[in-house]
C-alpha cells in the first residue's frame, strides 16, 4: 500500500489526475487511447473452460476509441473486429488479483462474455474506470430523455443527470458540455409540452452547470421564455444572474448568437416586473461590475451597453409608431391608447434606466463615453423628451468628469461634426433646461483642455449663435467663451466681433471681462513693438517670474532666439512665450517643462524651426501634438519617453524637418540622431 501511495502521487501530472477541494481524486475524460485487452467468454464447455484459463489468454493492443455510443477501435480485428454499444454493457468494475490473476485490470461484462482491459498502472485503470462509467450513464440518460414526453419524468431524469455530472470524478470540458446539449435537444423537442413549474426545476437543475459553461441558443430561448412567462418568479434573479454574468463577460459577437441577446434582453425586461424594480436594477448592475473598484472583465460593458442601445434603437424603427409614442409624450392623445405602445415604452425606458446605472461606476465612464460617440441614436430619438430626460443623467456624468478621455466625449467624434455639446444646446432639439447642461460642458471643455483655441474653433461656426444667446442674459460661461473668441481672434466676420464686443458691454460682468481683455491687448500690443534683441538666453537659476518680469520690461518683437536651458522654468511660462510673434528658435533643455505648455506651444506658435525638448517633463502623448508644428527644421527629444509610434508619426506630419534626436528614447534606432534629406 506504500508503494501505491507512492506511484499515487508521483504519476497525478502524468495522467492527468487531480484533487478537488474535498480531497476525491478527478481525473482527466479518456476519448482515446492505446491499451491491452482480451475477451472471455461464457465457459459453458469444459474446451471453453480450459481456453479461458490465465495462461492461455490472447492478449491484443488496440487504440481503443470511446465514442458517443460504442466503444470501438482504430483497428477492427481480432477481440475488437466489432464495436461494442454501451447498451449490451451489464457492468464495469475494477479486479482484485486474487479474481484474475493480473494488476491493474478493468473488466468490461457484455451478455457473451467479458472484455478485460489491462492498464499500465492502476492510475490509468481508474481512468479507464471512470470514463467509461460516465460514457455509459450519458448515453443512457441521452437516450431516455430524447424518448420521452412525460414532463415528471423529464424532471426526473434531468435531475439526475446532473448530479451525476455534479458528482463524477471526471474532469473535462465534455462532462459539463455533453449534458447541456442533451438538455437543449429535449428542450427543443418537448418545450410546449412543459408547465410552468416543470421550467422552473429544469432551471434550477441546470443551473450550476452554466456557471462554467456557455448556454446554449436552445437553453437560452427556453430560458427567455420562462422570463417572458413568469417574470416575478424567484428564479430568474437568483439563478440566471450567474448565467447572464459569464454571457456578458466572454461573448464576443452577438450577431452570431442573437438568442443570447434575447436572453439577456428578456431578463432585464423581466425585472422591470420587479416589486421594487429600481433596486434590481441597481442590483443587476453591481453584479455585473463586481465588488472591486474597476471592473475585472472588460466585455461586460460593451455588451451591456451593445444591448441597452439595439433595443432602444429597436423602439424607433417605426416612424409611424414614433408619431403615436410622441403625441402620449406630449399629452395629446386620449385615455384609450393603446397599451402595447405604452409598454414598448416602458421597455425603452428601461435600457435607458440601465445605461443611466452603468455611469454610476468612475472606471466604466470612459468606455461608455466612447460608446456613445458618436451618437447612437436615429435623429427622430433626439426629440423623444423622455429619452433625452434620461440621457441628460449620463451626459453630465461625462461634463463633471476631471478625465479629459471623458468629458471630451461631449464633442463631435470630428471636427465639424454635431455631438452631445450640440444636441443640448439652447438651438437643439434635446434643450430643456435654458441652457444650463450646455453652460456645464462648455465650462469644463475651456477650463481643463489647454487646446481651447482649437475647440472655439470647431465649435464656433455652429455655436455661435447659442453661445451669444446665453452670453446675452448673463451666462456667466457663456461671457467668457465670447470674449475668448474675441481674444484668440477666433471670429472671421468684422459684424461678430461688433456683436461680441456689444453683448459684453451689455452686463456689468461682460464689461469686466472687456476692460481686462482690452488691458491685457495695450500690453500685448506693447510687447510685440519692434524693438529688443534677436536673441536671448535666461540665467540658469530664472523661474517662470523671472520670465514674466523680463517680457513686461520692453518691447521684444526682434526676438527670434530664446534659450531657457537649465533654467527653472515650467508649463506656465508657456501663456508668456506664445504672445511672442516672431519666435522661431526655443531651447528648453533640462527644464520643468509639462505637456501643459507643450500644449499651449504647439497649438499658438505655428512659426517655430526649432526646438529642443531634451530632459524635460514631457510624456510620449503630448510629444504627439508637435505634429502641429508644421515649419519645425529641428527637432531634439533625447532622453524623453518617445516611442517609435510617435516617432513614425511624427516624420509622416512634419514636411520640413531635417533633423531629430532621438537618442536615449524608445525608438527602434536607439542611440542614433535621424536626418532627413
Amino acid at each position: 500500500m506504500k508503494v501505491e501511495s507512492f506511484h499515487y502521487s508521483s504519476l497525478q501530472n502524468i495522467y492527468g489526475l487531480t484533487n478537488n477541494n474535498s480531497g476525491e481524486l478527478k481525473y482527466k475524460l479518456v476519448h482515446e487511447s492505446s491499451i491491452q485487452l482480451c475477451r472471455i467468454s461464457h465457459t459453458s464447455t469444459v474446451v471453453y473452460k480450459i481456453l479461458n484459463m490465465k495462461f492461455l489468454r490472447r492478449w491484443e493492443t488496440h487504440q481503443l476509441v470511446l465514442g458517443d455510443s460504442t466503444l470501438y477501435s482504430r483497428t477492427p480485428e481480432g477481440h475488437m473486429e466489432c464495436p461494442i454499444p454501451y447498451c449490451s454493457i451489464h457492468d464495469i468494475h475494477a479486479l482484485t488479483r486474487w479474481e484474475a490473476g493480473q494488476n491493474c485490470c478493468l473488466r468490461v461484462v457484455l451478455h457473451t462474455g467479458s472484455l478485460l482491459l489491462q492498464a499500465s498502472n492502476v492510475y490509468v485503470r481508474d481512468q479507464w474506470l471512470h470514463s467509461l462509467q460516465w460514457k455509459r450513464a450519458v448515453h443512457r440518460y441521452r437516450k431516455l430523455l430524447c424518448s420521452t414526453n412525460i414532463p415528471e419524468m423529464i424532471t426526473k431524469e434531468v435531475q439526475g443527470m446532473i448530479d451525476m455530472t455534479l458528482n463524477t470524478c471526471v474532469q473535462d470540458q465534455a462532462v459539463y458540455q455533453v449534458p447541456l446539449e442533451i438538455v437543449s435537444d429535449i428542450l427543443s423537442q418537448n418545450g410546449d409540452v412543459l408547465d410552468s413549474v416543470v421550467h422552473s426545476d429544469i432551471i434550477t437543475t441546470v443551473a450550476p452547470l452554466l456557471e462554467n459553461n456557455q448556454p446554449s441558443p436552445e437553453i437560452c430561448a427556453f430560458f427567455s421564455k420562462h422570463c417572458r412567462n413568469s417574470p416575478r418568479s424567484s428564479v430568474v434573479l437568483a439563478m440566471f444572474t450567474p448565467v447572464i454574468y459569464r454571457i456578458l463577460k466572454h461573448n464576443m459577437d452577438f450577431g452570431k448568437n442573437p438568442r443570447l441577446q434575447a436572453f439577456v434582453r428578456d431578463f432585464i425586461l423581466a425585472l422591470h416586473s420587479k416589486e421594487n424594480k429600481d433596486e434590481a436594477f441597481r442590483h443587476f448592475i453591481e453584479c455585473m461590475h463586481g465588488p472591486s473598484s474597476e471592473c475585472p472583465h472588460p466585455r461586460v460593458l460593451p455588451n451591456l451597453v451593445a444591448i441597452c442601445l439595439a433595443s432602444v434603437a429597436t423602439y424607433f424603427q417605426d416612424s409611424n409608431s414614433f408619431r403615436v409614442r410622441a403625441d402620449i409624450n406630449n399629452e395629446e392623445s386620449d385615455s384609450s391608447t393603446d397599451e402595447s405602445v405604452l409598454h414598448d415604452e416602458d421597455v425603452m425606458m428601461t435600457f435607458l434606466r440601465m445605461l443611466q446605472l452603468t455611469a454610476d461606476f468612475d472606471d466604466w465612464l470612459p468606455a461608455l463615453s466612447g460608446m456613445l460617440l458618436p451618437i447612437p441614436f436615429p435623429k427622430v430619438a433626439l426629440y423623444h423628451r423622455k429619452l433625452t430626460t434620461s440621457l441628460k443623467y449620463i451626459i453630465r456624468k461625462f461634463a463633471d468628469d476631471p478625465r479629459c478621455e471623458v468629458h471630451t466625449a461631449v464633442c463631435g467624434v470630428r471636427d465639424g461634426k454635431a455631438g452631445w455639446l450640440d444636441i443640448f444646446c439652447p438651438v437643439g432639439p434635446a434643450c430643456d433646461d435654458d441652457g444650463e447642461l450646455f453652460s456645464t460642458m462648455l465650462q469644463k471643455l475651456i477650463s481643463c483642455c489647454c487646446r481651447r483655441r482649437r475647440f472655439l474653433l470647431s465649435v464656433t461656426p455652429r455655436l455661435f449663435e447659442p453661445v451669444v444667446q446665453l452670453a446675452k442674459i448673463g451666462n456667466k460661461t457663456c461671457l467668457e467663451v465670447v470674449c475668448s473668441m474675441l481674444e484668440l481672434d477666433i471670429l472671421l466676420k468684422p459684424e461678430q466681433e461688433v456683436e461680441v464686443i456689444q453683448v459684453l458691454k451689455s452686463t456689468e460682468e461682460g464689461r469686466i471681462m472687456y476692460d481686462a481683455l482690452c488691458e491685457r491687448q495695450l500690453v500685448l500690443q506693447q510687447l510685440r513693438e519692434k524693438g529688443g534683441p534677436k536673441s536671448l538666453s535666461l540665467p540658469s537659476k530664472s523661474t517662470d517670474a523671472d520670465v514674466a518680469r523680463l517680457f513686461s520690461n520692453g518691447p521684444l518683437g526682434n526676438l527670434e532666439s530664446l534659450n531657457l536651458a537649465f533654467t527653472h522654468v515650467t508649463s506656465q511660462c508657456a501663456k508668456i512665450l506664445i504672445k511672442l510673434p516672431n519666435l522661431k528658435h526655443l531651447n528648453l533643455w533640462s527644464t520643468q517643462f509639462g505637456d501643459d505648455g507643450l500644449e499651449l506651444i504647439t497649438e499658438h506658435m505655428l512659426e517655430l524651426l526649432s526646438l529642443n525638448l531634451c530632459e524635460t517633463q514631457v510624456t510620449d502623448q503630448g510629444l504627439r501634438n508637435l505634429s502641429d508644428l508644421k515649419k519645425l527644421s529641428h527637432l531634439n527629444m533625447n532622453s524623453t519617453p518617445l516611442t517609435t509610434r510617435t516617432c513614425r508619426l511624427l516624420q509622416k506630419t512634419l514636411p520640413n524637418l531635417v533633423s531629430m534626436d532621438t537618442r536615449y528614447t524608445e525608438v527602434l534606432d536607439m542611440g542614433e540622431e535621424a536626418s532627413f534629406c
